[in-house]
């Protein structure tokens, strides 16, 4: 058994996949209509064929508490791997993305927080 799909909840996700992409560098793997809206996939390109992240729409009342519970209290609702925190910190704050917290070690993680633009606190880690 392994993960085959995790998602975060959007509130656009045209937007959405805008940022996934152009910032952060994912690649489009999914998409396909569903209703209104899509069934919308982004991929690492370090791992095309790995685990696929759901850019899913928050339209449920109770996906929006949750999605503003997260972010009003800092807590990030998905944690990126990086090899080098402080030139992706670099990269992306050139790009205009607004970080929460600046890389910071905690023990043998160096963890950074940015806003997506898309109503999500997302964690950057540089493990080891």
């Amino acid at each position: 058994m392994k993960i085959a799909v995790t998602s975060v909840f959007v509130d656009d996700q045209a937007k959405a996949l805008a940022f996934y992409t152009d910032i952060l560098g994912f690649a489009k793997k999914q998409d396909v209509p569903v209703g209104e809206d899509r069934w919308l996939t982004v991929a690492s390109p370090a791992g095309p064929e790995g685990v696929e992240l759901l850019l899913e729409p928050n339209g449920n009342p109770i996906a929006t508490t949750y999605q503003q519970a997260l972010f009003e209290s800092g807590i990030p609702a998905a944690l990126f791997a990086t090899d080098d925190v402080h030139a992706e910190f670099e990269r992306m704050k050139a790009l205009g993305v607004v970080f929460t917290m600046e890389p910071t070690e905690m023990g043998t993680v160096t963890q950074a927080v940015f806003d997506d633009t898309c109503g999500n606190l997302i964690g950057l880690a540089q493990f080891g």
